[in-house]
């Protein structure tokens, strides 16, 4: 049955559609708008106000002159702020839910995972404000003690990507909030109405005017070119692409800025073959087509021992095939459409490189008909080592499955790239899971397990995936420093 189509109205009538700057939504200043489409359909769903390099340096203003009083508020307080954010967002999730799924395409189902994963670092966050602490000792020498505190890092520009609207969002606004730090969000234009709704929503939940500005744009250089520019920005976390994640850390080189960086992956999915092939499946089902494989977690190269590879491509084969692409507020629907024709025609890009070097399709291969950017779900066997899907993020419902003979190879083929997110391994094994493990060059693994994302802990790669880690106790961290007082020996003179 669906969604009715009064309830999309009902909803998008609630998103705001201005910008927030010091507390207040306000048209940009040169009174621009811009279109944000569902990508399912190509339809126009709300048009919002396009911020220019004027609106970005009134939101900076704005963060700047709340962070002293910010700073200044009792943990507790920001503490429960959050709180009350994480309860709002829980009540309406199922608005929040329909929204992206609207803006983004995801199936329903999927969507309201996402409003349980991104409202956790709400509550997670809530937790931590309370937990900043330092130390007091005396000196090796005695004649000095030694007081080290954490303080929040000031002004922060946070941007990001359009795949997770909600949880991107509260993942750098969470931490920034509990530490005692300002905002500018500067939202992906392709889904920027989650991040209205949820500002909004923070409003709701008291959090003072100026702490968090929201200017959604369609020319993203030039509204943060001249923030990361302006000296009272102390940092800049960013969500995206390595490419665009290595211009921003050069231009945060110039006023020496904290920077965190969530950038590209080619995550390796391993089945070894002492593996239970039933969880193996399911753990590459998860990987691959959770948010139709657009997400940096999203396993890229399945790399299966060669005596279980048939098997398992025949298994996996299956159960991708049986998943229905279509609208994702469709009861049906499994797998929603590509966020635009751009990233559709790149993943069908990668599909036929694939097959013109000799790989075969096991099901799928080819974008859909009709409206909207939707993918075939698809399984590849026999990939060339040189094609272009084993080396590129392919962002899609697309399994590439190669094989390995030994631990070493397998290891190998995993490290044979220059990400360093996520890897999965897939083994009875628990001595060889771990010893794998530690051979791969990855921040996060997920062993025997095909989602690894937890408010609880640290996200983040190496290597070209990025710098610092968001959740976990380590997610604070990445918006406070460290400031060290030497006071005298108390007991001198």
């Amino acid at each position: 049955m669906g969604i009715p189509a009064h309830r999309e109205a009902e909803l998008l009538a609630q998103v705001p559609t201005g910008l927030l700057i010091d507390g207040e939504w306000r048209d940009a200043a040169g009174g621009a708008t811009f279109d944000v489409e569902d990508p399912s359909t190509g339809k126009v769903l709300l048009s919002i106000a396009d911020a220019s390099t004027e609106d970005g340096g009134l939101a900076m203003d704005a963060a700047a002159a709340a962070q002293e009083s910010w700073a200044r508020t009792a943990p507790r307080e920001r503490g429960e702020i959050l709180r009350r954010a994480f309860e709002l967002v829980t009540e309406r999730a199922e608005d929040f839910a329909l929204l992206m799924t609207l803006e983004m395409g995801k199936p329903l189902a999927e969507s309201r995972g996402e409003v349980t994963y991104g409202a956790e670092f709400l509550r997670w966050f809530s937790e931590e404000a309370v937990r900043v602490s330092g130390r007091y000792s005396t000196s090796p020498d005695g004649k000095s003690r030694l007081l080290v505190t954490k303080k929040p890092v000031g002004p922060c520009l946070l941007i990001t990507p359009w795949n997770f609207p909600l949880a991107m969002a509260t993942r750098k606004i969470a931490p920034a909030v509990a530490a005692g730090c300002t905002m500018v969000l500067k939202p992906a234009k392709l889904t920027p109405l989650t991040s209205q709704l949820f500002a909004a929503v923070m409003m709701e939940a008291g959090l003072p005017a100026g702490v968090l500005n929201v200017v959604s744009t369609t020319s993203a250089g030039d509204v943060t070119g001249p923030i990361l520019k302006d000296p009272r920005l102390r940092k800049v976390s960013f969500t995206g692409s390595t490419a665009v994640g290595q211009g921003l850390i050069r231009d945060a080189a110039h006023n020496v800025l904290r920077t965190s960086m969530e950038l590209g992956g080619n995550a390796p999915f391993l089945v070894f073959e002492d593996a239970d092939l039933d969880k193996a499946v399911d753990g590459a089902m998860a990987a691959k087509l959770r948010n139709m494989g657009e997400a940096c977690t999203a396993a890229n190269r399945f790399i299966v021992q060669d005596t279980v590879a048939d098997e398992f491509a025949e298994r996996f084969a299956a159960r991708v095939g049986a998943m229905t692409t279509g609208r994702g507020t469709e009861d049906e629907s499994k797998v929603g459409p590509l966020i635009d024709a751009k990233s559709r025609d790149k993943v069908h890009s990668l599909v036929t490189d694939a097959l013109d070097g000799g790989a075969r399709a096991l099901v799928g291969g080819a974008p859909e008909e009709g409206p909207g950017y939707f993918y075939q779900p698809t399984v590849l066997k026999d990939v060339a080592p040189d094609a272009r899907i084993l080396k590129e993020e392919i962002f899609g419902p697309v399994a590439p499955i190669v094989t390995f003979s030994t631990e070493d190879e397998a290891v190998a083929l995993a490290n044979n790239t220059e990400f360093g997110l996520v890897s999965y391994v897939f083994t009875s094994d628990l001595n060889r899971g771990l010893r794998i493990g530690e051979k791969l060059e990855s921040g996060m693994l997920g062993l025997n397990a095909g989602v690894v994302s937890n408010a609880a802990a640290p996200f983040g790669g190496v290597k070209q995936s990025g710098l610092g880690r968001e959740g976990g106790a380590e997610g604070i961290e990445e918006y406070l420093y460290t400031q060290y007082t030497g006071i005298a020996d108390p007991y001198a003179g």
